[in-house]
């Protein structure tokens, strides 16, 4: 019989989230406890470098218990006076393109807390790399409060109506507790050589 390997955790975790905080008080206690536990766990948040919403809350729980911060933010954001002041480090990018790359290139798995149209962009983007095979980063969603529950059922039905192969929901995973999270990590799938299938004409 093997032996499961086991996985190290990370060292640095992106997160995608809000720039508001959401009308349920319960989304902000999680982006506290998030970048808190990251902190305490010896892994380098990075993210999108805002100072608003979850954003900035995440950011600063983290800062605050003596964690390292990697915020990556396009220079009209700054101009906007949307960044936060006083991260590890920032790095200052052209666009939101090169927002994504360096965020993807620092991260070795991806983070969703509740947020908008641009976290859903972000999700999507980093999704799709894995269905098509470049990259096989653990994906998870925190789905506080249930409000990603609409999504699980959008991606089932998008499997169920035959637009994408059922293995692709092992490209991700749904936690409702951040105590999931790193075990979460640690146990998702990560295959190398995947070549996505293509119904020919």
């Amino acid at each position: 019989m093997k032996h499961r390997v086991p996985v190290p955790p990370p060292s640095s975790l992106c997160i995608f989230c809000g720039s508001r905080f959401g009308s349920d008080p319960g989304t902000r206690d999680t982006a506290v406890q998030l970048g808190e536990f990251l902190a305490r766990s010896g892994i380098t948040l990075v993210y999108g470098g805002g100072g608003v919403g979850l954003m900035g809350l995440v950011a600063n729980a983290a800062l605050g218990a003596g964690g390292k911060v990697v915020g990556i933010i396009p220079d009209f954001l700054l101009q906007r006076e949307a960044g936060h002041p006083a991260l590890t480090e920032t790095v200052v990018v052209r666009n939101m393109h090169e927002r994504k790359l360096q965020m993807f290139e620092r991260s070795e798995a991806f983070v969703v807390l509740p947020g908008g149209i641009g976290t859903l962009e972000e999700l999507f983007e980093v999704l799709s790399w894995r269905t098509l095979g470049l990259h096989n980063k653990p994906i998870v969603i925190v789905d506080q409060g249930g409000y990603w529950a609409p999504l699980a059922t959008l991606l089932r039905s998008i499997v169920d109506r035959g637009f994408a192969d059922a293995s692709h929901l092992d490209h991700l995973a749904f936690i409702q507790d951040l105590g999931q999270l790193l075990p979460t990590i640690a146990a998702m799938p990560r295959p190398t050589g995947f070549e996505k299938r293509l119904d020919r004409v």
